[in-house]
């Protein structure tokens, strides 16, 4: 069973104001425990989250360097003594989480994903025993370990955080999906998105795009919400029935008590309008956010959610259940997000991360080459 190297490398950033100046440099990865899986990166999609997360946007970076990156697709080189999900070998994927209690009530209903003892893929820090112990896990040096991305050579992972790939899903694809692609499934299969749903998917970007793969591929009746007239004809072509133009005036009108569901995939919601969205969702229905803002959202009065009792909600990545059902979904009724391909270099990440702040993507940019960037895989 061949092993990870003792250190892992990846492109890494020390300062939010230097926030797309990547450096190559050398961390140590979280000790290996008895349910950890060691993978050798291929591929990590370029989430809005790294792009919030090192230009501070969300707040201090939380450790320096740091190596952002949650959307890893990698073959396995070795798997704990009670790893059973997967061996050397299989190619993974790896999403937004790589450890959870498993023992609070949250995760015992499968809800992992809302574990107050989560560590994220980046920038969380580490404790002894798979977490379960108040010790701080350190390196040689006695600092804390915490976690790093898939900006990286390799990764080390709980099992139950490593999903296997269908064969049919290239690994461009599949990265995006490690993140934004279950982060929008999961509350929509949670809404019940199926036949005789009317479901609303608002910002057609890089969330929006799958949200809109997924809720056609469920079985809803789906419109597009975008103030980029532009984008009308790919929306179509991803699966919406309908494309609303949310600059033209007094477009909610026609769609009064409309929406079961709206799936806010924007992350400039603190610049809305809400009660002209409210306005549009059917009585109970609710308004639901995965974009994640930098600033508050909008200011609201109770009485904004009076006229049709509709709910504002939000979610946090999705679970293992979840994940493998989006997957074969996705494998099964050969569905295909929009991707574009930066080779990771410190250039490279330079591109897709500045590329990402401004929007100038179709509709993810997926890090590859990384074999040839850190000397691994076939020589």
């Amino acid at each position: 069973m061949a092993a990870a190297p003792e250190q892992f490398e990846g492109f890494m950033i020390n300062d939010s104001k230097k926030w797309s100046d990547f450096s190559k440099e050398k961390f140590t990865p979280k000790i290996f425990e008895d349910h950890d899986v060691d993978i050798e990166n291929e591929c990590c999609g370029v989430c809005g989250s790294d792009v919030h997360t090192i230009t501070g946007g969300w707040g201090k970076l939380p450790t320096a360097p740091i190596c952002v990156g949650h959307e890893i697709i990698g073959k396995v080189l070795r798997v704990g003594s009670k790893v059973t999900v997967c061996k050397p070998g299989d190619r993974v994927g790896v999403g937004a989480q790589v450890q959870s209690c498993m023992k609070c009530k949250n995760c015992k209903e499968h809800n992992e994903n809302y574990c107050p003892h989560m560590v994220d893929t980046y920038g969380a820090p580490y404790n002894l025993d798979e977490g379960h112990s108040d010790k701080p896990m350190k390196d040689k040096s006695g600092n804390q370990i915490f976690s790093q991305g898939g900006y990286s050579s390799h990764s080390r992972v709980h099992e139950y955080f490593v999903f296997p790939i269908p064969e049919n899903i290239p690994s461009i694809e599949a990265g995006p999906m490690m993140c934004a692609g279950l982060t929008v499934y999961s509350p929509l299969v949670r809404a019940g998105t199926g036949p005789g749903k009317r479901v609303a998917i608002l910002g057609i970007g890089g969330l929006g795009h799958f949200a809109l793969i997924w809720a056609r591929a469920l079985g809803a009746e789906v419109w597009a919400l975008s103030h980029s007239p532009n984008k009308k004809e790919e929306a179509l072509k991803l699966g919406a029935h309908h494309f609303v133009d949310t600059n033209e005036k007094d477009w909610a009108k026609p769609l009064a008590f409309n929406f079961d569901f709206i799936l806010n995939a924007a992350d400039m919601t603190n610049e809305f309008d809400l009660p002209t969205y409210f306005s549009t969702i059917a009585c109970n229905g609710e308004f639901h956010n995965v974009g994640l803002p930098d600033k508050p959202l909008p200011e609201l009065m109770a009485q904004n959610f009076a006229s049709n009792g509709c709910k504002l909600t939000g979610s946090h990545l999705g679970n293992r259940e979840e994940a493998l059902a989006m997957l074969k979904l996705a494998s099964e009724k050969n569905l295909h997000p929009m991707i574009e391909t930066i080779d990771i270099s410190e250039a490279g990440c330079k591109k897709a991360v500045e590329k990402v702040k401004v929007n100038d993507v179709r509709y993810r940019v997926t890090l590859t080459g990384f074999n040839k960037a850190f000397g691994t895989g076939s020589k």
